[in-house]
């Protein structure tokens, strides 16, 4: 089975997204560079970022996000974001009306079995999950075995929480990637599993 990892760009006050959902700056690293990430060439980071971060896309096989998310991204339109293969959305309702059945996302009720799917779906690849909410339970569930973040130089002073409602403690190894990029920190922390 693969790794589950924790992942968000993340501001130096801990939030994702602003109290509106909005990102504001907090992507601004992803174009803040020459080399490009995706094949679109719209994303261009330096290079250091880029050797950090391709490589970690290429071994997702299954990311895992609430379905606030999804309406959010109004479904990334059938097409899992980041050359991703499969979504797998939790989520209490049915996939929305007229959704394309063939879409490679999987609508399940629950963070430990959106993880149990992932994992299917992924087989030795990575499973990501997004921070916020359903990575905050999915880590609450010992299910996460490694945080990783992009923090930014940005403080957004209130907004979504990158460890969501967690509000027991929760301990990580230190870290095992501190990164430099432009306008960004890459860092990854084991989860330390009792003992």
């Amino acid at each position: 089975m693969g790794t589950v990892v924790m992942y968000a760009t993340v501001s130096v006050d801990g939030f994702i997204a602003d109290d509106n959902d909005l990102p504001g700056p907090l992507f601004d690293w992803l174009t803040a560079g020459d080399v490009p990430l995706d094949d679109g060439g719209v994303l261009t980071v330096s290079q250091t970022s880029y050797d950090h971060t391709r490589p970690y896309w290429d071994r997702i096989g299954a990311t895992v996000a609430g379905r606030h998310v999804f309406d959010l991204t109004d479904g990334w339109d059938g097409t899992p974001p980041s050359g991703v293969d499969h979504v797998v959305v939790v989520t209490h309702r049915p996939p929305p009306e007229g959704w394309d059945p063939a879409a490679p996302f999987h609508f399940v009720d629950g963070v430990g079995a959106a993880v149990a799917r992932a994992r299917e779906l992924a087989g030795d690849r990575v499973v990501e999950v997004a921070a916020g909410d359903v990575g905050g339970q999915a880590l609450a569930a010992g299910l996460v075995d490694e945080v990783r973040m992009d923090v930014v130089p940005v403080v957004l002073g209130s907004g979504k929480r990158f460890f969501g409602s967690v509000d027991g403690q929760h301990l990580l190894e230190d870290p095992d990637v501190v990164i430099r990029g432009n306008r960004v920190l890459h860092l990854s922390y084991r989860v330390r599993r009792p003992v």
